[in-house]
């Protein structure tokens, strides 16, 4: 019961830390979107991903803090804060990595794949990111409470997966690169517990047991 209580004890303190992870996620991009807003967006068109333009090519991290219009980042805020913490509700400094790897795959992704004369920018390759990981997370770690959540996740948010389709005038590639880097964050991440060893069987002294057999013979 003891242990019982200290395992609850670190689940309620990482969701803990998970909720105010999120609430800074979220109001670093807010904070950001303001200059951005009042400069005509030319944050987003500076450091934005322009695909096959090398020099442009670090831009893959901070693009994904930067939107492009009040209703991207409206749009993109409440799924960010649902998946983010239902991502790095049982460990934060995970939860980073896998955070790291999404932006890293999505970018790439769009990178590689989007039309040169464009430029793309948005956190909802990391919300399709957090989407894929959530959904992974319990087979890859078999964690029923886990595999329950990406499920529930799966049935009422089945209608974010058209994000993940062609569509004009949509970073569409951010999306499925984001998924996929969620989907390998589950793997790459996954908790690999070592199977306890088999408890050694008792050796016996073979000329001990000799002897008192041998004794009980009265030899």
């Amino acid at each position: 019961m003891e242990a019982k209580g200290r395992t609850a004890e670190i689940m309620v303190a990482e969701a803990r830390k998970a909720f105010w992870v999120m609430v800074g996620f979220l109001a670093v991009i807010w904070i950001v979107q303001i200059p951005n807003w009042l400069s005509g967006y030319a944050l987003s068109y500076q450091y934005g991903v322009q695909p096959w333009n090398l020099a442009r090519l670090p831009d893959i991290v901070p693009s994904a803090f930067l939107h492009w219009s009040w209703e991207h980042i409206e749009a993109n805020s409440g799924p960010l804060f649902i998946f983010g913490f239902l991502s790095a509700y049982r460990g934060v400094a995970k939860f980073f990595s896998v955070t790291g790897l999404i932006i890293v795959v999505s970018g790439l992704g769009e990178w590689f794949t989007a039309s040169p004369q464009s430029v793309g920018a948005g956190a909802s390759g990391v919300v399709f990111g957090y989407f894929g990981y959530i959904l992974v997370r319990g087979a890859f770690d078999r964690h029923l409470i886990d595999i329950v959540v990406g499920v529930v996740m799966a049935l009422c948010f089945a209608y974010t997966f058209a994000g993940l389709l062609p569509q004009e005038g949509i970073g569409w590639q951010a999306h499925v690169f984001g998924f996929v880097g969620g989907v390998a964050g589950g793997w790459l991440f996954r908790d690999r517990k070592r199977p306890r060893p088999a408890p050694a069987a008792p050796q016996q002294d073979t000329r001990a047991a000799l002897l008192k057999e041998l004794d009980d013979l009265g030899l």
